[in-house]
């Protein structure tokens, strides 16, 4: 999913809901209403799956590269041996 396509049924859907705002301005009737209605959902619906797919697929780009560090020699962390000392 590209940046382009997902403006673009941003875009879509925002006409659609003008669409039906005017219509209901002008004073159209209930069944042209209830079209307009229903085809501003089904844009909603794909600008929300548009939207969902480009964030998982962008998410993963940007997540931080776990770093692990190695323990010197050690089993345990000072703060684990310091409660160790203080229950014995």
């Amino acid at each position: 999913m590209t940046l382009a396509q997902l403006e673009f049924a941003q875009k879509r859907m925002q006409q659609k809901w003008y669409e039906l705002a005017m219509a209901e301005q002008h004073g159209a009737a209930m069944p042209a209403l209830e079209r307009l209605y229903n085809a501003y959902v089904l844009a909603m619906e794909e600008y929300n799956r548009c939207s969902s797919e480009y964030q998982c697929e962008h998410s993963l780009a940007n997540d931080p590269i776990p770093v692990t560090q190695k323990k010197a020699g050690r089993s345990t962390p000072a703060s684990q041996e310091n409660e160790h000392s203080k229950i014995a």
